[in-house]
């Protein structure tokens, strides 16, 4: 017979605690809801030293007014916070640091707060746990830094406290099932209270409390690149990436990065790869947010399918008046979910493009240079060889079989392009013998040189030379000249082996323009199927109200 034990193991701690929040919060609330003013003593009340909290800092949506009510909490009694949270992108996240209230911090991308978090972190001020991709931040909330406490945004509540996010769910759904699951606390910033919402994204067993903000929550328009900047050698970049990767490999399925290098290629389809008669052959299903410089392609019938990571503004009635392109809900407007879209860049995607700040001789690739810690977002996921993938798709095969070099097992192989002029602003050489990043991994103390996209990831680089296919390459050395033999007229390109190229080239694994039947006197703006935010707007049919900052008429 089992002797019961001296010290019997307690299994509700962690429900014990979040009822002992849950009581001491009360006095702060009319059920679940929060007045603006009592919301600091909220925050005073729930959150405890030493806590992970997560703020909801998407790519676009901010839970800014959540934010600066931290800000306005007693150091003395929320201290020694673990910041845990998608993207640094207010200055109220780094002030919060600053005022010392935060020990450590892991995000996955700091945007503008970049130059500044380098600062602190080479004060000593913060300690980085590590810089994730999303879909691996998101990961961990599920296992090892599940959120104490949970700041989110939404559009609206009902009296209840459920929510509705509307088009930019995002980061949310990850967010708060991690936390309330596991006895969390989640506090929602609302725009309004209505009686009854649209449809419910997030039921109210799963939010603690709610507060309706006294001004909508920031939305940042990420994705929207005025057509009218797009210069003519991005325009012939994306002639080469058209005709010699797309075309070349038949790709249907993929994501772009952000950028004009890859806005230009969604302006050329209906019209460069129109005339090439790729339409139904290349773009036809998408991992991407919904980018205006998309409306023609769409207009086109090139685009067949569009799952998104978030929103972005002005697009809204054009999406709910397209419901075969987007996920569309009954009430009309678009469900996003930043995690899914990850997992669909990840596996279900054959290609991703985009560009960078650096790439080595190896083609590592990094957006952290000296005095600045960007992190990554979601490149190394979208940028990254799925291993784990067992469906098949031309593309995907044909990749697989040009990468075989040893053994007999045949796989298949995610295509992943990095497309960057070869000078960046001020003349900033593209590539480069040693990544910045080195040194930014010993000033901040890192155990890895922060790389965005490993090398042997890497299987074609693009760039207003021509385009290399690494896929082909059959020793280190060849790889390194077919990345040099299209690094142009920098330190890195200058210094290739002008033979070994021209024999790369003779095997297809370096091609210019030429050798692709591309005249460079035919890139030119007329190329656009928009050529700027006006004719975005026309060619949507009214629908696309894009925000203020880019109306020019």
């Amino acid at each position: 017979m089992n002797q019961p034990s001296e010290n019997p193991i307690i299994w509700d701690t962690q429900m014990r605690n979040c009822a002992g929040r849950l009581d001491r919060g009360a006095a702060f609330a009319h059920g679940r809801e929060v007045s603006t003013d009592d919301i600091t003593k909220l925050l005073e009340a729930v959150i405890e030293p030493g806590d992970r909290v997560c703020i909801e800092g998407n790519n676009q949506k901010q839970a800014d007014f959540l934010s600066r009510s931290l800000l306005k909490t007693d150091p003395s009694r929320v201290r020694d916070l673990h910041l845990l949270q998608s993207v640094l992108a207010l200055p109220e996240h780094l002030d919060i640091i600053e005022r010392g209230q935060v020990s450590r911090i892991d995000f996955s991308f700091s945007g503008q707060q970049a130059g500044r978090l380098a600062a602190l972190v080479e004060q000593g001020r913060i300690t980085i746990g590590a810089i994730h991709t999303y879909l691996e931040l998101f990961s961990r909330y599920f296992i090892d830094l599940t959120p104490k406490v949970a700041l989110i945004a939404a559009q609206a509540a009902d009296r209840e406290g459920n929510l509705y996010t509307g088009p930019n769910t995002e980061d949310t759904p990850a967010i708060v099932e991690a936390t309330a699951f596991k006895n969390g606390i989640v506090i929602a910033q609302v725009n309004e209270v209505v009686d009854k919402l649209p449809r419910v994204d997030i039921p109210a067993d799963w939010v603690s409390y709610f507060v309706k903000a006294p001004t909508p929550h920031y939305i940042e328009p990420l994705f929207t690149r005025d057509p009218s900047h797009i210069t003519e050698i991005q325009i012939l970049m994306a002639m080469i990436a058209i005709k010699g990767l797309y075309a070349e490999y038949g790709i249907t399925r993929l994501n772009h990065g952000i950028g004009f290098d890859t806005a230009a290629i969604e302006l050329l389809l209906p019209t460069y790869a129109a005339e090439l008669g790729l339409k139904g052959k290349i773009c036809t299903h998408w991992a991407l947010n919904p980018h205006p410089t998309l409306i023609p392609a769409i207009e086109a019938g090139f685009v067949q399918s569009v799952h998104s990571f978030g929103s972005e503004v002005g697009m809204e009635r054009y999406i709910s008046a397209r419901p075969d392109i987007f996920f569309v809900g009954r009430d009309g407007t678009m469900r996003s979910n930043r995690a899914f879209s990850q997992a669909a860049g990840h596996y279900a995607c054959d290609l991703f493009i985009g560009s960078t700040l650096q790439i080595d001789m190896e083609g590592n690739s990094s957006t952290a240079t000296k005095g600045r810690i960007a992190g990554f977002g979601g490149a190394p996921n979208m940028g990254s060889d799925a291993r784990g993938r067992r469906h098949a798709s031309p593309a995907w095969l044909r990749a697989g079989r040009e990468a075989l070099r040893n053994g007999t097992m045949p796989r298949g192989r995610k295509l992943v392009a990095q497309i960057v002029e070869t000078n960046r602003e001020q003349m900033q050489p593209a590539f480069v013998e040693r990544l910045d990043a080195w040194d930014l991994a010993e000033s901040a103390g890192m155990e890895l040189p922060p790389v965005m996209i490993y090398g042997d990831d890497i299987t074609h680089i693009i760039t207003e030379e021509g385009i290399s296919n690494l896929l082909l390459c059959e020793s280190a050395e060849e790889r390194e000249q077919a990345i040099r033999g299209v690094a142009g007229y920098t330190a890195a390109g200058m210094a290739r082996d002008r033979r070994m190229v021209e024999n790369l080239r003779d095997r297809g694994i370096v091609r210019y323009p030429e050798d692709l039947g591309i005249s460079k006197r035919h890139a030119t703006r007329d190329l656009l199927a928009a050529r700027n935010i006006k004719e975005l707007v026309h060619a949507s049919g009214g629908l696309y109200t894009p925000p203020r900052q880019f109306r020019n008429w």
